[in-house]
């Protein structure tokens, strides 16, 4: 018997104790050691996400070693690979699918939302779908690969940005990371904007310099004092509300590219007016698919990281549900919280 994480209503709970898992001959087997906490976890915490339903067993940001390897599984895995795995749950037949777009299926479900996840000691899935990490990379650095391939996948969104100024709208985990993937992918200078001088001091020590709060100072001087007259080329945001949107929406130079990258809990107002008046692009993107995996992989195994200060509070699995009490008490003070086993 394992010991499995469920959450059976908003704001609890529950550990009970569930079968060993065994790998089916198209699966792995893994022995989850890391789990980190994301901003959507934290909707399904207090009931406010829109597709999750209870109980949910949580678990989408994970990493851990392969200690069973099903049958028809070619030998890429062996026991002891330290790997990661791709979350999404597909129907392989919808129109998106059929085009290599399996990250918008029709009928999509992420495990630890619609599915089962990875909130348990062992955990099998579909060999498919895991990715096996070089020796370099750290079980911390390996639970931090889903959301830099939110940014990764968000990057190529834009259509690359070697090259091209950068502004990235909240500092928090996910636009932190983001921002790191686009200094590492040539963006000619950077700009990332905050409310919070903790997260913008964080930008700060993960190497991203140019960090501004615009509740201080101007958004769209601190733009045109960094990057010239010509301001942003392409402006990711990452927040998803309606201040951020705005100030997207407003601070872009006729032309530019805004990528829609943060989870909105209410439907903004957006001026179409001015996105038509000034040409503006503005794209959506939406999780990941396997190649951003691998490039996230790539760039941390290559050092093109700063992943030190992004692991902030650490707790026992046992301890679940005190992770969740001490990121409503830090009151947005904090990165990433991962969870130990």
């Amino acid at each position: 018997m394992i010991q499995q994480a469920v959450m059976t209503r908003p704001g609890n709970i529950e550990f009970r104790e569930v079968r060993m898992p065994v790998a089916q001959p198209d699966e792995v087997l893994i022995h989850v050691k890391r789990i980190g906490i994301c901003g959507s976890d934290i909707h399904v915490w207090h009931g406010l996400h829109p597709y999750t339903s209870y109980p949910v067993v949580q678990g989408h940001e994970v990493s851990g070693l392969i200690t069973e390897v099903g049958r028809d599984v070619k030998d890429q895995f062996t026991l002891g690979d330290k790997v990661v795995f791709l979350p999404q749950v597909t129907c392989g037949v919808c129109y998106p699918c059929r085009n290599g777009l399996e990250n918008i299926c029709d009928n999509l479900k992420v495990m630890g939302f619609q599915t089962g996840g990875a909130a348990q000691e062992f955990f099998a899935i579909q060999a498919s779908k895991v990715l096996k990490l070089p020796n370099i990379v750290s079980l911390d650095q390996a639970a931090l690969i889903e959301p830099i391939s939110v940014g990764v996948h968000a990057v190529a969104r834009a259509g690359g940005v070697e090259g091209k100024k950068v502004v990235v709208l909240g500092a928090g985990t996910v636009g932190n990371l983001l921002g790191q993937v686009a200094q590492a992918s040539g963006a000619r200078s950077l700009l990332i904007t905050d409310i919070s001088e903790y997260k913008l001091d964080k930008a700060r020590q993960s190497g991203l310099m140019h960090a501004v709060n615009p509740h201080k100072v101007n958004l769209g001087e601190a733009i045109a004092a960094v990057f010239g007259p010509d301001r942003a080329d392409v402006i990711f945001e990452c927040v998803g509300a309606q201040e951020t949107i705005s100030d997207a929406i407003y601070s872009a130079r006729k032309g530019s590219t805004i990528v829609v990258v943060g989870v909105y809990g209410a439907r903004p107002e957006v001026d179409i007016g001015l996105v038509q008046d000034r040409e503006l692009i503005v794209l959506g993107t939406l999780m990941y698919q396997k190649r951003d995996f691998e490039r996230a992989i790539e760039l941390v195994a290559t050092g093109k990281m700063h992943l030190d200060g992004i692991v902030t509070h650490r707790f026992p699995f046992r301890k679940y549900p005190d992770a969740y009490h001490a990121i409503e008490q830090l009151d947005g003070e904090n990165m990433k919280v991962m969870m130990e086993l």
